[in-house]
């Protein structure tokens, strides 16, 4: 540090607020100590900051799979908006065994700052003691001991359901998510209340685990039942299976089903025939979590309420 100092003509407490991300720097002095930095091929070392300050500036990430579309498109926007708060990521996934407390020892044996626990993991995280971190989780119910974000997953199944009545179905099939899903039971949530508010009785569900392998088991059955016209899955990768299953069973979409998924993945626009869907905002999920999380961890954070739920956006596309 003092060899910057000295390349680029400050003081050695001028390079130490550039490391730190000071706002007490001129923007030409911290061009200029970012020019020596790069120039002499200076990196901060995370771990002796980490003992002078005694924050490691690394967010942990909780993840039960990064299998699922989903997890894998959140996951790539806290990354995202973790860099570019200057912020690493440390990420524990936790596999068949589901023990989401050692997950938190980990984590704390890496010594993050604090953790954001995303989707599916978000059960359990009710029943694990996150030992003082600074957490933050995605799709969960209230909860003191965290905060929580997500989306109204519920609004975006009413919205869903809702189109594809209007568009003339006697009734709306539901292909749900796996049981335990927070996510997956507010979908289904959503799309109870819509045919509820028609007068309509939900028809009996099919269940999957978000794999499009899951969605073409259960669209097998769907497809052989005539009286089904109209099926809301709970997301685009059951749906791929799902049509799958619908066109080898000569049903036509959509002129004999409609079909309508949940997230808007990248490829959902390509699918055949084009995927309706819900879109979710992953890049503003992941801004939303690591800006909370971040704060929480630098004092910012009143943690007096959650934030809003995000509002997903129904996409009419060909299938529906």
């Amino acid at each position: 540090m003092a060899v910057v100092a000295a390349h680029a003509g400050v003081s050695g407490q001028t390079v130490s607020r550039v490391v730190n991300d000071s706002p007490r720097v001129d923007p030409a002095t911290r061009a200029r100590v970012e020019a020596a930095m790069a120039e002499l091929g200076y990196r901060p070392h995370r771990a002796a900051r980490a003992l002078r300050t005694g924050r490691s500036r690394t967010i942990g990430v909780v993840a039960e799979t990064l299998a699922t579309v989903g997890n894998s498109a959140l996951l790539q926007a806290v990354a995202e908006a973790a860099e570019a708060r200057g912020y690493a990521l440390a990420v524990v996934t936790l596999g068949a065994a589901g023990r989401i407390g050692e997950a938190f020892d980990r984590l704390h044996d890496q010594g993050v700052d604090g953790a954001i626990v995303l989707n599916e993991a978000s059960a359990l995280a009710r029943d694990a003691d996150p030992a003082g971190l600074a957490l933050v989780v995605v799709d969960a119910p209230a909860d003191p001991r965290f905060a929580v974000i997500g989306t109204d997953h519920a609004a975006g199944a009413r919205a869903a359901t809702a189109h594809l009545l209007d568009r003339g179905a006697a009734s709306v099939h539901h292909l749900a998510g796996p049981a335990g899903s927070f996510a997956a039971a507010e979908r289904e949530r959503g799309w109870r209340e819509q045919l509820a508010a028609r007068g309509l009785e939900a028809p009996e569900l099919r269940r999957g685990d978000w794999s499009a392998a899951s969605g073409h088991a259960a669209g097998r059955r769907l497809a052989a039942d005539p009286s089904v016209v109209a099926v809301f899955a709970a997301n685009d990768q059951m749906a791929l299976g799902l049509l799958r299953a619908l066109a080898e069973a000569g049903r036509r979409v959509p002129e004999d089903v409609a079909v309508l998924g949940f997230d808007d993945i990248a490829d959902a626009a390509e699918f055949r025939p084009p995927l309706s869907t819900v879109r979710q905002d992953f890049g503003a999920l992941g801004e939303q979590a690591v800006r909370l999380v971040v704060d929480r961890v630098e004092g910012l954070d009143d943690q007096t309420q959650d934030p809003p739920l995000l509002t997903p956006v129904l996409v009419v596309r060909a299938s529906s």
